[in-house]
C-alpha cells in the first residue's frame, strides 16, 4: 500500500503528477530496489542526484583487497553487469543496497524525457592528498553525480 507523509519510505511516497520542479536526491537511489518507478517522470524541470558509484557497489563488500601485511592491493570489481541487491556493512550494520550500472541510471533518465547535463565522478582535491588513505581514493571512484533537465 502506498503512503504519503513523513513516515513513508521512498518507494511508498505518492505525489500528484508534475508536483515538483526539481528533484534533488543525495545517496538514496542505491538503497531503492525499484529505481525505475520513483516518479522521476513526474518532475517538471530538473533532477540532480548522487549515488555510490557502480564500481563501488558492484562486488558488494566495498572493501579493499589487502596483502598479508595489510597493504592495499586493489579494489574488487566483479559482477558489474549483474544488477540487484548487495549486502554490505555500513557503520557496523549490515544493509541492503542495490547495484545498477551507469547505463541503467542514464538510460532511465533518457527514457523519462530528461537530457543529461553533467556526470561527475568526484575525486579528492589535491590539498587533501596528505590525509592518510586519501591517495588510495584516487584508485577507484566512490560516488557518481548526475544532473539532468526535462526536455
Amino acid at each position: 500500500m502506498k503512503r504519503t507523509g513523513i513516515y513513508a519510505t521512498t518507494e511508498e511516497l505518492v505525489f500528484e503528477e508534475n508536483s515538483f520542479y526539481i528533484v534533488i536526491s543525495s545517496l538514496v537511489f542505491h538503497y531503492v530496489d525499484d529505481y525505475k518507478n520513483l516518479q522521476m517522470a513526474d518532475t517538471k524541470r530538473k533532477a540532480d542526484f548522487s549515488v555510490e558509484h557502480p564500481v563501488f557497489t558492484a562486488y558488494g563488500t566495498q572493501d579493499w583487497y589487502c596483502g598479508a601485511n595489510g597493504e592495499i592491493l586493489h579494489f574488487p570489481v566483479d559482477n558489474y553487469y549483474y544488477e540487484g541487491k548487495r549486502i554490505t556493512a555500513f557503520l557496523g550494520e549490515m544493509v541492503e543496497k542495490y547495484h545498477r550500472t551507469i547505463t541503467t541510471y542514464c538510460n532511465t533518465l533518457l527514457k523519462e524525457g530528461f537530457t543529461i547535463k553533467h556526470i561527475v565522478e568526484p575525486q579528492p582535491p589535491e590539498d587533501m592528498m596528505d590525509i592518510p588513505g586519501m591517495k588510495d581514493e584516487m584508485r577507484r571512484p566512490m560516488m557518481l553525480l548526475i544532473s539532468a533537465v526535462k526536455n
